[in-house]
């Protein structure tokens, strides 16, 4: 019978009980006078055994097999001939003949640029495969005859001879510990010249930098020779050290308590109430600026020790504005710290603002005259010294606002310097240019007068 051949031809075909059931099912819908031809399709994700079949190796010893390109037309599968992994292969029972064409993900990336390269190409047999491999291996490098062991080799080192190098390099690398101790030893000997120290000033000054390391500066005894060097009769080292100072206290706790203890505060008043070049008080005023910032401890003891009187007196005798702007700023911010603390329920909050409340920085303010100080700020001509000094007023407005209203002159260069902003404002913006930097000095002006009101 009919299913009885069918039932030969497809074990001979290797094919599931599921798929000779499936093909019986269409074998007994079909009707014997009509032209039908079953289709057997083979679920090639779900059985992995049927693409290793349909895939021959090319390593195979045992028979050429000619490897068929599939298309995306069903062509016949003669005897001897092999297919790619992943093919569409059916037997017709019309014809009783096997069929090929690409499987479903061949046929999503099938194009007819491909079809034509497909057409052009003739098939290889294994054994002409492993020949070409062969002959490729063979021919690696006939210009010098250099075999391919040899050339690789050739261009790169043993992994042991490797090692060795980098096992020595190793012992060339120094820690940053092992670098500062270094630098250190160099600067506590007596005779290293001006010059060396100033270059070791400025290596440990990028050292320090890490908050690790300026915290191994203080271990090591490294914030006493700075302090030591504050004291140096050769300004440039009394530059070198304060800026070796500022950099190491910055935003380091641990190692604003050292200095406080050291008496480093105390050395840095002293320099700024002695004439000095401009250059070291520049670098003086950046170190107490970095050792009071966010430290109400360290600010207690400034204003204790006439901090304030001894900033008055520099402000008074700076006739550019540089030192100016950086008194106002480091003003601004001792101002900012305080009032920005809100009442927080955490305990160490609480802790930090009872800090704070012993540190009567308005009072000493108001005593020493900086309400009517600071104004003098906005004679300059620069827009951002001008910025900073609106900002400070506008802090000190609590404590100086009676001293604003009474002095006219403050008054009288607000009103001038706003319509001087405001015409700059207006040519910004028929540029197309908005959110300007005169826009904010505006605003700062008006926030002012309102509250001079």
């Amino acid at each position: 019978s009919t299913f009885t051949q069918f039932l030969v031809t497809s074990n001979s075909f290797n094919m599931s009980h599921n798929s000779v059931l499936l093909m019986y099912f269409f074998v007994r819908g079909c009707d014997r006078s009509s032209d039908c031809a079953l289709t057997v399709v083979e679920n090639t994700e779900g059985r992995k055994e049927a693409d290793k079949e349909a895939g021959v190796i090319a390593d195979e010893d045992e028979g050429d097999f000619e490897v068929i390109q599939p298309t995306d037309n069903w062509q016949t599968l003669k005897a001897g001939q092999a297919v790619p992994a992943g093919s569409h292969v059916r037997l017709n029972l019309q014809t009783g003949q096997r069929e090929v064409r690409l499987g479903e993900e061949q046929l999503k990336y099938w194009t007819h640029e491909h079809r034509e390269i497909e057409d052009d190409q003739s098939t290889i047999s294994a054994d002409e495969l492993k020949r070409a491999m062969k002959k490729m291996k063979e021919d690696l490098n006939p210009i010098t005859g250099i075999d391919f062991e040899d050339s690789v080799t050739s261009k790169y080192r043993p992994l042991g001879e490797l090692k060795r190098d980098m096992a020595q390099l190793d012992l060339l690398v120094e820690t940053d510990i092992q670098i500062m101790k270094r630098l250190l030893d160099q600067l506590k000997n007596s005779n290293s010249t001006t010059e060396l120290k100033l270059s070791l000033l400025l290596d440990l000054e990028y050292m320090v930098h890490q908050v690790d390391n300026a915290q191994s500066l203080c271990s090591m005894g490294g914030l006493q020779l700075v302090v030591e060097g504050l004291n140096s009769t050769d300004f440039r080292l009394q530059e070198s050290s304060a800026f070796v100072l500022g950099s190491a206290v910055s935003s380091n706790p641990m190692v604003q308590v050292k200095a406080v203890e050291s008496g480093a505060l105390q050395t840095l008043l002293t320099i700024m109430a002695t004439a000095q070049p401009l250059r070291v008080k520049k670098k003086v005023l950046f170190a107490v600026a970095s050792l009071l910032r966010n430290f109400p401890y360290a600010q207690r003891h400034f204003l204790s020790h006439g901090g304030l009187q001894v900033l008055s007196e520099l402000f008074r005798a700076d006739g550019g504005g540089v030192l100016r702007t950086r008194i106002v700023t480091m003003l601004y911010d001792m101002i900012s710290e305080k009032a920005g603390l809100d009442m927080d329920p955490d305990a160490a909050h609480k802790e930090r603002v009872h800090q704070y409340s012993k540190v009567s920085l308005q009072g000493e303010l108001l005593e020493k005259g900086w309400c009517n100080l600071v104004p003098q700020l906005l004679e300059s001509t620069e827009h951002d010294y001008r910025e900073k000094a609106l900002r400070a007023l506008l802090a000190m407005a609590p404590m100086c606002l009676d001293q604003y209203r009474s002095d006219r002159s403050l008054l009288s260069s607000l009103l001038t310097l706003r319509d001087q902003y405001q015409e700059m404002v207006e040519s910004e913006m028929i540029v197309g240019e908005e959110n300007s930097y005169f826009a904010e000095i505006v605003a700062l002006i008006n926030a002012l007068l309102v509250k001079m009101k």
